[in-house]
């Protein structure tokens, strides 16, 4: 890939015009040399370049922390317990300091990241490109005001737009969920997504033949079948076109966790990401904004708190549970 090659009418500075420092923590050196290059040509200002091992060693009681600045870029493909532990601290100086964390991993070490990094919000990536690095690095600049892309490579303008467009898409996805748009009179800072029960019946009340507001009871759940089956027949198509034709990832998350949900069983964020259909950090993304647009909510393990789930939440199951009862029989020969 080409060099990412952002061009700034300023520098990425704090409100006080001091440029954002920025700490990178990764094992492989050519790694580390090509972060603190796109870091540089954003315009930020380069604090720790280390090997993860330099967190590592701040893990006992009253060892001097070192400082993160603004944002902090660490790459952690495998973990153990001792990383763990150093994650789950950054995570919460992140959190308390304000700071970005942007962090890339592995499939196979996923699970067990994701369930350190509950406090900061981060950027997590899953075997990033670089183009997918620099995109993370952009979404970070987006958050700071007055700062103008004047200049960005076509492949990462390329990037981005198809990030827009999964945006706008789960917007869409989520409005045909939701029903008709704002009702006249709503204030703008209303819900965009409304899961509330449709139009409920009126049922005269007993002795003085007024009439009272009833909400219609949520119908059950589809029979998990149903949905595994669904499941089944959409993936099909994947043998017979091209994978990104019909890719509809955040579809594809709701009907997995409404089988698990009705199946009484647990989906971690790996599991979720396969049934994304898309790359994990795609899906990632996705279960961002899911999370956002209160779809979905992340779960903690009672019993080890060293792992996490993803539920839906219950306006979704709500959502999910009127869908298919409007569907009816219909719903096992839709695709």
């Amino acid at each position: 890939m080409p060099q990412a090659n952002f061009a700034y009418s300023q520098p990425a500075n704090d409100p006080a015009g001091v440029p954002l420092a920025l700490s990178i923590f990764a094992d492989r050196g050519h790694l580390r040399d090509q972060l603190r290059e796109d870091a540089e040509a954003a315009g930020f200002r380069i604090g720790e370049v280390a090997e993860v091992a330099a967190l590592l060693a701040e893990g006992g009681d009253g060892a001097e922390a070192r400082p993160l600045g603004e944002v902090v870029l660490l790459d952690c493909p495998v973990v153990d317990g001792a990383r763990l532990a150093a994650l789950a601290r950054l995570d919460l100086r992140a959190a308390n300091s304000g700071a970005h964390l942007v962090v890339s991993t592995t499939v196979e070490a996923l699970d067990d990241v994701f369930a350190c990094l509950d406090q900061s919000a981060p950027q997590i990536l899953v075997d990033p490109t670089r183009a997918e690095r620099v995109i993370a690095l952009g979404r970070v600049l987006a958050k700071i005001p007055n700062l103008r892309v004047r200049e960005l490579t076509e492949e990462d303008r390329l990037m981005l737009l198809r990030l827009t467009e999964q945006v706008g898409q789960i917007a869409q996805r989520l409005e045909r969920l939701e029903g008709p748009a704002r009702a006249p009179g709503q204030a703008e800072g209303d819900s965009l997504f409304r899961f509330e029960s449709p139009r409920p019946g009126f049922a005269a009340a007993t002795g003085d033949c007024s009439e009272r507001l009833v909400r219609a009871a949520r119908p059950p759940l589809p029979e998990p079948r149903l949905v595994r089956q669904i499941i089944r027949q959409r993936q099909l198509r994947a043998r017979f076109f091209e994978g990104d034709l019909f890719a509809d990832p955040a579809w594809d998350m709701l009907l997995d966790l409404t089988a698990a949900r009705a199946e009484h069983t647990r989906v971690s964020v790996t599991s979720l990401c396969i049934a994304s259909g898309v790359p994990p950090t795609t899906a990632l993304r996705w279960i961002g904004q899911m999370t956002e647009a209160g779809l979905l909510m992340r779960v903690e393990d009672e019993t080890d708190r060293r792992r996490a789930f993803i539920t839906l939440t219950d306006k979704a199951v709500d959502a999910m549970a009127r869908y298919f009862a409007e569907l009816g029989p219909r719903a096992a020969t839709l695709v």
